[in-house]
């Protein structure tokens, strides 16, 4: 049974194999293993996604990878245990998990037919080897049992013809088992070779080396400096500014996308006067700027850190729509990314003269080619999913009741302004801490509005108000901090923050879903 297993598993290997070097031919999006990867991530429920995020943060992608290899470790398993000469069950399980294939990678929105193929060589290749290594164990398990067995007995000696069947069978058993031995090995080895090419005529090696002979332009209005007292420095206390390697990525990408500078093009058509076809070379025509701005998710929890602060170097997307000419009933920019998300962001705030971007440097560097290189958008004080779109690559000018966003599909929220937010960065939870002066510190967030105070309450005590870091626009997150002269025992602190329009943050928990969390963030601790 254990050679039946291993039978299974190098069959659906050669066959994934086979099926990464048709899709180095065809689309990395074709690949079977990453298009069954991107269908689960497009049907799953919103609450199984938040739990994801929640559970695993930005490893989420990973554990889903792992995962679906897992399941098919089993089924290759089970595939080869099941399958028998006459009922070939194995390689109904494989037929099915190539049909599986099939209808994910024509599910992706950007596929077409040849998508298809890919899973289509996976299951056969995987099939022929299935079928080619148990026909070696068939051959080898009839032989010994037409032989009778081997087991020695004492017995006169026989140079007959029963001794020479006996020696037949043996040996036939025995060749049989050293056929599947090499075989299997030689189809691991090919299958090793071709996922590795398939894999290698993939990867991102062109679009690295494109990146690094991007020079960004100087902007033409460059971010204000920020201020000596807009990062407390605390120790525990988050940075005022993140750096590329620590921002957040949240995203349904499961492979980076592949888009070189020479590649890309931004389509704008729809509701236009004119359409244009931006160009990364117009881009380089156009006048540059750079803006410090805090992005948000709509999946973080309450005192979550699915938000980041980066310096940003882009064009304004006010200027871009100019060219264009938005249509009077237009209301909505539907943007979509090579791979085919989409979003759906308001017009008004594309054009009441916030610094909504359309972004081609972070933090002083091209794009990370996770974060949407070589250009994506953000809009300061919308959430992530209604605005801020990576690899962009088509803008259609429409309205909100002619088209839905990916997410808005799924039942998320179709505006979605960020809402008030604030976190306690330190002390640490569950953390003990001395008897005498404990310092509470932590961020909190209203991009587009500012925030106004940061209040901290210790257990059932009053509210008291927080020194706030100083300002840098009311599109970053604010620094805060307050100092209590701590008492023995267990202790529960709470912070909530105020917004430049008079908001306060509310009490009441409220999930991500559909539109961001809300609450007071909190930490309990012991003062010994």
């Amino acid at each position: 049974m254990a050679r039946d297993g291993l039978a299974g598993l190098i069959a659906v290997g050669a066959g994934l194999a086979a099926g990464e070097l048709a899709a180095a031919a065809v689309s990395s999006y074709a690949s079977p293993f990453y298009a069954v990867g991107s269908f689960l991530v497009d049907r799953a429920p919103a609450p199984v996604r938040e739990f994801a995020i929640d559970t695993f943060g930005t490893n989420d992608k990973p554990v889903l990878l792992w995962g679906i290899a897992g399941a098919v470790v089993v089924l290759a398993i089970v595939a080869g245990i099941a399958e028998r000469r006459t009922v070939p069950i194995g390689s109904a399980l494989i037929v099915a998990f190539g049909a599986f294939g099939v209808l994910a990678a024509l599910h992706r929105p950007t596929s077409d037919t040849w998508y298809a193929a890919p899973s289509l060589v996976a299951m056969v290749v995987g099939i022929l080897v299935l079928r080619g290594l148990r026909g070696f164990l068939f051959r080898g398990r009839r032989a010994g049992r037409d032989g009778g067995g081997t087991k020695e007995v004492s017995a006169p000696l026989d140079t007959g013809s029963h001794a020479a069947t006996s020696s037949s069978d043996s040996g036939s058993r025995g060749l049989s088992r050293r056929q599947f031995g090499i075989s299997a090995g030689v189809v691991a080895a090919a299958s090793v070779a071709a996922a590795f090419i398939g894999r290698q005529v993939s990867t991102m090696g062109d679009v690295i080396a494109d990146r690094r002979r991007v020079r960004l332009p100087r902007p033409a209005s460059g971010a204000a400096p920020i201020p000596a007292g807009a990062d407390v420095g605390i120790d525990g206390a988050t940075p005022f500014m993140t750096n590329n390697a620590e921002f957040y990525r949240i995203d349904t990408a499961l492979q980076v996308p592949k888009l070189t500078t020479g590649e890309w093009s931004l389509k704008i058509h729809g509701m236009v006067d004119n359409e244009v076809t931006l160009t990364w070379d117009d881009l380089m025509d156009m006048q540059a700027q750079e803006r410090i701005i805090t992005l948000t998710c709509v999946s973080n929890e309450v005192g979550g850190n699915l938000a980041g602060t980066a310096r940003w170097t882009g064009y304004p997307i006010k200027d871009i729509l100019e060219r264009a000419g938005v249509q009077d009933d237009a209301d909505m920019l539907f943007s979509t990314s090579v791979d085919g998300w989409t979003s759906g962001t308001p017009i008004d705030a594309l054009t009441d003269g916030r610094d909504a971007m359309l972004v081609i440097g972070m933090n002083g560097e091209p794009l990370p080619l996770e974060h949407g290189y070589p250009v994506r958008q953000l809009v300061p004080g919308l959430y992530g999913f209604v605005s801020a779109t990576k690899w962009v690559v088509d803008w259609e000018i429409t309205r909100f009741d002619k088209a839905e966003a990916y997410w808005t599909k799924r039942d998320w929220g179709v505006k979605a302004p960020i809402k008030t937010a604030s976190r306690i960065d330190r002390p640490a939870g569950l953390s003990k801490l001395p008897v005498g002066d404990v310092v509470i510190a932590g961020t909190a967030w209203a991009q587009h509005r500012g925030i106004a105070k940061v209040e901290v309450r210790v257990d059932n005590g009053p509210w008291n108000t927080a020194t706030l870091a100083t300002e840098y626009s009311n599109d970053t997150w604010r620094q805060w901090f307050w100092t209590w002269q701590a008492t023995p025992g267990q202790h529960t602190v709470y912070c909530r923050a105020t917004d430049e329009t008079g908001a306060v943050q509310p009490e009441e928990r409220v999930a991500p879903i559909p539109d961001g969390a809300t609450g007071w963030h909190n930490r309990v601790f012991r003062i010994e």
